[in-house]
């Protein structure tokens, strides 16, 4: 990935540079964030100082245009930039793992599971006896009742 600063504005007003840029690349488009950090490496400047404001790129070209603009404080960035656009620029953050609970409340859910199936199938088996003997009882009424 190469990027190519076309135009750079200094913008005193609002304390910022402004960039137009231009980055060739292979393989799928660079990610905002991956372009971002390339940013902030060629120009000396903090990550948190850099703002991708937009990327376009065109069907069949290996070719994204953007701008850009970098401030001197974050407090003058905050001020300025809509909130939108501050999150567009956030880093991703990595998702958390919780695998540990995750897999002891299914071990729980597995056997409280189990022992509900158990409890059935004893209760099924006591009235699977039952019946037996119930039968056998009404048949022996109905014999004396002959």
């Amino acid at each position: 990935m190469e990027i190519k600063i076309v135009k750079d504005l200094d913008n005193k007003l609002l304390n910022r540079k402004e960039l137009d840029f231009t980055v060739e690349y292979e393989g799928p488009t660079p990610s905002r964030a991956n372009v971002r950090k390339k940013l902030a490496a060629l120009l000396n400047k903090d990550l948190n100082l850099v703002l991708v404001q937009k990327m376009e790129s065109e069907y069949g070209h290996q070719l994204v245009k953007g701008y850009a603009k970098v401030y001197e404080s974050e407090e003058r960035m905050k001020q300025i930039e809509a909130e939108h656009v501050l999150l567009r620029n956030t880093m991703p953050e990595e998702p958390v793992v919780e695998e540990a609970p995750a897999e002891e409340e299914a071990e729980e859910s597995a056997e409280e599971e189990a022992e509900e199936s158990a409890e059935e199938e004893v209760e099924e088996a006591s009235a699977e006896e039952e019946a037996p003997a119930e039968v056998a009882e009404a048949a022996e009424a109905e014999e004396e009742a002959e």
